[in-house]
Order: C-alpha cells, then structure tokens, then sequence
C-alpha cells in the first residue's frame, strides 16, 4: 500500500490562487487604494487581522459571523501590499494601475511561493505537525518585531528586516489557509 505525500507546492498555489481571487475582486471595487498606506498602517492592519484570529479562537464564535479563514486571507494580502508598499514607497494617490497592482502582487506571491520551498526544504515539512494557532502566534510575534523595527527607523543590528518579517507572515497565512481549507492531504 502507498502512502500519498500531499504536494505542498500544489498546496500552496491554491491557497495563494484562492487569496489572489480576493485581491483582484477588491482591486474591482477600490482599485489600488492601498497604495496611500505607509507601511506602519499596513503593519497595523496585519495586527487587526492576526488579533482577531486569536480571539476568534479564544472565544470559539464571531460575533459579525465571519471566521478565521478571511483573516488569514487578508494576512496574505495585506503581508504582499506591505511588501509592494516598502519597494515602491506609498503614495498620495492611487498611482498604479489595476493591472499593474495584479502584476506586482504576483510577482511578491511567486517570491513567498520561492521562500516557502527553500524554508520547507531545511524545515522537512514542520508546518505539517503545527496548530493552527501556532500560525497565528508566530505571525503576532513577526507583527511585533516589525513594529520595534519600524520604530527603530528600519534598523536592526542582527535580524531580517521588515520584508522578510512579511514574507514570513505570508507563508504561515498561507498555511493555515491549507489547514482551514482541509486541502493538507
């Protein structure tokens, strides 16, 4: 008998397709707005989303009725508009196109895509055997570290600067969207 190995690029892909979907639909109805956000804002709004996924786990019910998976949804694409934000600078206006924020969004998605299968090489396939809560534990705890980063001007003395604190933050959205979705197997 064997024994199917999920394929966690394959995985992946259809989470980030699935985050992408929402991406293009809201560009639809806002445009890039996004770009007026400094990257402190976008941080914060990350912080929102991972806040309330903690607390939608504490308490086990939402009151507005919606659950954690658009949370997560969100980390994904507020952690790429924050990574786009911090390349371009923010703007006073919407100053790209629809097209050329879809562009930029899957050029970012494809990086974290590329992080994801080098990570997942050393680390054997970790996230596998980790709770969801875990996912979003660790990305209150990159929120925090970008926060101190941020409030040091953008200097670190050691550790990975505020990009790779979003890239990460992708990648375990990303993963607790394979868990929420029951596409892990």
């Amino acid at each position: 008998m064997t024994q199917h190995t999920p394929d966690t690029n394959a995985q992946f892909a259809d989470a980030l397709a699935l985050c992408r979907e929402v991406f293009v639909a809201k560009l639809g109805d806002y445009g890039p707005s996004w770009r007026i956000m400094r990257p402190e804002a976008i941080t914060d709004q990350l912080f929102i989303k991972a806040k309330r996924i903690r607390t939608l786990q504490v308490k086990g019910r939402s009151a507005v009725g919606e659950g954690i998976l658009p949370e997560f949804i969100g980390i994904v694409n507020y952690g790429i508009i924050g990574i786009i934000q911090l390349r371009l600078g923010y703007a006073d206006t919407k100053d790209i196109s629809v097209e050329r924020a879809t562009e930029l969004y899957d050029g970012i998605a494809a990086e974290a895509r590329d992080l994801m299968i080098k990570k997942n090489t050393d680390y054997d396939e970790a996230w596998r055997g980790m709770r969801v809560l875990s996912y979003d534990d660790l990305i209150l705890t990159k929120i925090e570290r970008t926060k101190e980063i941020e409030d040091n001007c953008g200097l670190t003395k050691v550790s990975e600067g505020i990009d790779a604190n979003y890239f990460d933050m992708v990648n375990y959205a990303v993963f607790g969207i394979i868990k929420l979705t029951g596409n892990e197997a």
